[in-house]
């Protein structure tokens, strides 16, 4: 069995992280078999909207998942979550199956709770682990890591779609034993490890995280092309799957090459990198010691207690304590919920909104949105990440572009124009995905690596108070306002003022998170200025060493 510490073990465990990551976002699938779950118990808008936001409320647990990230090894973390949604997301099966009876309305709360907090054991293990695995590329691994987490929804939805025709009962099935057994997978391989130590493993490890982006790149694509090309027969859709199923698999080719490649490798070069990397060790252990012996020199008594006294600043490692005390933490989060919140109301209603457009099928909107969020995440990791090597430009400048821009995409879809919905989805997917996927990074470069499990899941908080607050309390007291009754119990509301008031007030929201956005900006400009700084340096030392 390959060593987790050899560069084919790490990205070995790189892959499989990259593998449950794709199936995680089941938590965005939600509008896929809303409307089976709205017959069957005969639901008013405003309840199925509670069923969403008890979804989300699972999220807020996952502050029991951040404190245990600092405690447990990734293996319990990623058990404890797969078990959780093969539970909460079976249960919500049997019941769309009709195998057993709708339950107490109490009770679904209770197991959507359970599936929407599955997803927070997973994401916490893997993108804390893969973090500090690799915390100098840390923009495009969290743009991978939640690119494919954006790209779950559609990835369920078009193997659903190909193979099943859409049948709701047989997409929850996918999401009750796909995820549990991929995190059995990812229990095996996927370690925390010490991260690159040089320039050229660095340098390796970006050549390898733009192949997987290609590859990622190439599956959305895939995807789009199936979706926008309309019905298709079955031969056509199993075969799309297949071929799905292959490029989903085909990152595991990087650490079959690295084991091939060590293999291979003559033993007297092995000897010689032994000795090579020994003499370095030994090296940079004496270029360590040194300073230490200096500083315990001239340290005294009341320096000492000065340091302990002193508050971390921003770039520094942060207690979670400390780091709640902090104007930027709080800016941080209000902006995240703005974005996050609001298109978060957006794909737990899309179904309805897709209906009350005129709409018989909904299952596009949520793929475009899918995708289109796996491209924002996957180019904002990369486009923040290079900007910040090249100018120190402050991470949260991009945060603020894609409020605004996602504030355009709700005054498109208020408007209700032929197509708003289409360029609406497209719009908010890429706007959720750089929110998501620029703010994971920027967290753990402002407050530290040491307790980030616990900062992100605070942060995380805001899915689920935004989904209570814009789809529970906003969305669904409005649409309910407009609806008229069914028979049944149920409600519908039918033309484009059934959402209407909705994006008006979700477009303010956006707008006042662009200005929190360009506040942290400011604020955070001396520490991107420090970190170009820091890279700059070390870069200018190895191509000097080399010389």
């Amino acid at each position: 069995m390959l060593s987790p510490t050899s560069p084919a073990g790490k990205w070995l465990g790189f892959v499989t992280a990259v593998w449950v990551q794709a199936i995680s976002g089941n938590n965005y699938t939600f509008s896929n078999y809303s409307a089976a779950l709205k017959s069957l118990m005969t639901l008013t808008q405003l309840q199925l909207n509670n069923l969403s936001v008890a979804k989300d409320v699972g999220k807020a647990f996952g502050l029991l998942a951040g404190i245990a990230s600092d405690r447990l090894p990734t293996s319990v973390i990623l058990l404890i979550g797969s078990v959780e949604g093969f539970i909460g997301y079976g249960v919500q099966w049997l019941i769309v199956s009709r195998r057993i009876q709708p339950l107490p309305y109490w009770a679904m709360c209770i197991f959507m709770c359970m599936g929407g907090n599955s997803s927070t054991w997973m994401n916490t293990a893997i993108l804390v682990t893969c973090i500090r695995n690799f915390r100098k590329n840390r923009g495009p691994v969290s743009g991978i890591l939640k690119g494919y987490v954006g790209l779950s929804t559609a990835i369920f939805t078009d193997i659903c779609s190909a193979l099943f025709a859409d049948d709701p009962a047989k997409f929850l099935i996918m999401l009750t034993v796909v995820p549990f057994v991929v995190c059995l997978t990812a229990i095996v391989f996927l370690r925390e490890i010490p991260p690159s130590s040089t320039s050229a493993e660095e340098t390796e490890d970006t050549k390898y995280f733009g192949v997987i982006n290609i590859l990622a790149v190439v599956i959305a694509l895939y995807l789009l092309a199936f979706d926008v090309t309309g019905a298709h027969g079955r031969l056509f859709s199993q075969i799309f799957a297949a071929v799905l199923l292959v490029l989903l698999a085909s990152p595991i080719s990087i650490p079959i090459y690295l084991a091939l490649k060590d293999f291979i490798r003559p033993c007297s070069d092995s000897r010689t990198m032994d000795v090579e990397r020994n003499v370095t060790e030994q090296l940079l252990a004496k270029e360590i010691k040194e300073p230490v012996v200096e500083v315990e020199v001239e340290k005294n008594v009341e320096v000492t207690e000065l340091i302990e006294k002193r508050r971390p600043v921003l770039g520094e490692e942060h207690t979670i304590i400390e780091a709640l005390k902090t104007l930027d933490f709080w800016i941080l989060f209000v902006s995240f919920l703005c974005g996050v919140g609001t298109g978060l109301t957006v794909m737990n209603n899309m179904g309805q909104m897709g209906l009350a457009l005129g709409y018989a099928d909904v299952s596009m909107f949520v793929s475009l949105t899918s995708i289109w969020g796996f491209f924002g995440r996957i180019l904002s990791g990369w486009v923040s990440e290079y900007f910040i090597k090249r100018a120190g430009t402050p991470r949260p400048i991009w945060n603020a572009a894609s409020q605004i821009l996602m504030a355009v995409g709700y005054v498109i879809m208020a408007i209700a124009m032929p197509g708003s919905l289409y360029v609406g989805s497209i719009v908010v997917g890429i706007c959720y995905g750089v929110r998501i996927a620029v703010s994971v990074p920027t967290a753990s470069e402002l407050f530290g690596l040491k307790y980030y499990g616990l900062i992100y899941n605070i942060l995380i908080l805001n899915l689920p108070l935004g989904s209570f607050l814009f789809s529970g309390l906003l969305a669904g007291f409005l649409y309910d306002s407009q609806a008229t009754s069914t028979a049944g119990g149920g409600n519908t509301c039918l033309g484009a003022h059934c959402y209407r008031l909705v994006f008006v007030v979700m477009a303010i929201a956006c707008i006042i998170g662009f200005g929190l956005d360009l506040l942290l900006a400011f604020r955070t400009k001396s520490i991107y200025s420090k970190i170009y700084a820091s890279r700059r340096s070390k870069k200018t030392s190895s191509v000097s060493n080399c010389q």
